[in-house]
């Protein structure tokens, strides 16, 4: 039978809950393999495993309740291993690489922050910024809303400036937000977002790592700022057992 992986930890790593459970319906029961001074946390894969709100909240209860004893690797939902042998042969192959990470990750977090522009508040910042935009919109009114070709030209030159913005606003955040993490994970873009990244941070830290999310709110009203976490350091972790080496792991699949 194929094997799930949630995280790799420590052969020293505390037990884990008597009863724990995870994926599938039923939930399939975790357990451990260890391999030398490695131990990952896995259970039976379920066949047909699809990214479901119980399913991916299992993962997670799985995660939480293994790194509240101490340091985990968390792999992302859905990493299957075809059986416990392919598990500890990777373990075994790449041991002085998840020590290392193991050391590094030891005692942080991770927190994902996304930001997008409040439409109508980023409109009125640019148009105070920019003293062109607002002549040509006042020629336009005094013309009577003005030519069709004008008020193109005025929406192509506002929208320009919105997106020079979106570009400004994403540097200048991170650049508030960089000095509380001990390093940063760029997340892949999307549509609606100006900046999507995932900070690593120290679990002592992480109060002065959220006052400073707040203060960007504060000096930065027309922005929309979400921060989730704390996270398993998901955007840290490099490829797990049965990942291909390309791949990463992304803190978007800890919040489902």
């Amino acid at each position: 039978m194929s094997t799930y992986v949630y995280g790799i930890t420590s052969r020293s790593h505390p037990a884990l809950p008597e009863g724990m459970s995870g994926v599938g319906e039923p939930p399939r029961p975790v357990r451990l393999l260890t391999s030398g001074e490695l131990t990952a946390v896995v259970s039976d894969a379920p066949e047909g495993l699809r990214p479901k709100r119980r399913d991916l909240l299992a993962h997670q209860n799985v995660l939480a309740e293994t790194g509240a004893g101490g340091c985990v690797l968390p792999m992302r939902f859905g990493n299957v291993a075809p059986d416990d042998a392919a598990v500890t042969h990777v373990l075994d192959e790449r041991a002085a690489h998840y020590a290392e990470r193991l050391a590094e990750l030891d005692g942080k977090v991770e927190y994902n922050v996304k930001a997008s522009h409040i439409e109508e508040a980023v409109l009125h910042r640019v148009m105070a910024e920019r003293g062109d935009l607002r002549a040509l919109a006042e020629a336009n009114r005094q013309a009577g809303g003005g030519s069709y070709p004008d008020k193109i030209r005025l929406g192509e030159l506002v929208a320009g400036a919105v997106k020079a913005k979106e570009a400004e606003d994403a540097l200048e955040l991170r650049g508030l937000l960089e000095p509380g993490a001990a390093a940063v994970g760029v997340g892949p873009e999307s549509t609606g977002w100006l900046l999507n990244v995932s900070f690593l941070v120290a679990r002592d830290e992480a109060e002065h790592f959220v006052a400073l999310v707040e203060r960007a709110r504060e000096t930065h009203p027309h922005l929309d700022v979400s921060v989730h976490g704390p996270l398993p350091p998901y955007s840290f972790v490099e490829p797990g057992p049965a990942e291909p080496a390309g791949s990463t792991a992304r803190a978007d699949t800890g919040t489902p």
